[in-house]
């Protein structure tokens, strides 16, 4: 089947944070008294991440606080994990609520220099969403960046319930986009949330690997690619 819609993932896809995590999330604690080293944030950050599960919610109850405390928990078990011990409520509260605020706006985020001109390319003769492990936040973030224009809808995982790689998430995508799934391609950085959770949906899968395999190397492969017959996600 012809190849009709393609799915991007965000943040490492599309767009990434202006300035390194640690050295942002050192600053904003610097004003509350805490002292921390951005490298040492920096470690802490991806080892928490790492062992964090992603959101999950039961089928049709997505959160109602916009998954704000999953990321609240995530914050504080960071500082927790830096310092030793864990922030007092309060002080928790203050941090994470400036922080949850800088990452709302467009200036924290920046876009990837292949990012347009893919997208100006891919759009003229396909369907394209977003599909993120994010939240609200994302679609102020898209539209301060003059992206949301190519998408016709951003489908993120605190509306679905469920993150990345589970299916609901493709299945979601496939929904909106009114596709079977040989007919998506998903495009995203992460192996096990990207790649394999598009596979295991059996979604057609481009893994982004800067520098070498970007967008453009993407609309290389679209263009390339007849996909009619393919019986193997295109890596």
């Amino acid at each position: 089947m012809p190849l009709r819609s393609l799915f991007f993932d965000a943040a490492g896809t599309l767009i990434r944070p202006a300035e390194p995590v640690g050295l942002t999330y050192a600053q904003h604690a610097m004003r509350h008294g805490i002292v921390a080293e951005p490298e040492a944030i920096m470690q802490a950050f991806r080892m928490t991440w790492k062992e964090t599960a992603p959101p999950l919610h039961p089928v049709g109850q997505p959160p109602a606080d916009d998954d704000r405390g999953w990321w609240r928990s995530l914050v504080g078990d960071v500082f927790g994990r830096v310092l030793g011990a864990p922030l007092a409520e309060n002080v928790l509260d203050d941090l994470f609520s400036e922080l949850y605020l800088h990452y709302a706006q467009p200036q924290a985020w920046s876009v990837f220099d292949d990012v347009v001109p893919a997208l100006e390319d891919l759009s003229c003769d396909h369907r394209l969403l977003v599909l993120s492990n994010f939240d609200r936040r994302l679609r102020s973030i898209l539209a301060g960046h003059d992206l949301l224009r190519f998408f016709e809808q951003v489908i993120i995982s605190s509306e679905v319930g469920a993150a990345k790689p589970d299916p609901r998430m493709f299945q979601a995508a496939l929904a909106a986009a009114g596709c079977l799934p040989q007919e998506a391609l998903h495009i995203g950085d992460d192996v096990k949330c990207d790649l394999s959770g598009a596979q295991n949906s059996d979604i057609h899968a481009f893994h982004v690997k800067r520098p070498d395999d970007g967008l453009g190397a993407l609309v290389q492969k679209v263009r390339s690619e007849a996909y009619s017959g393919l019986r193997r996600p295109l890596i």
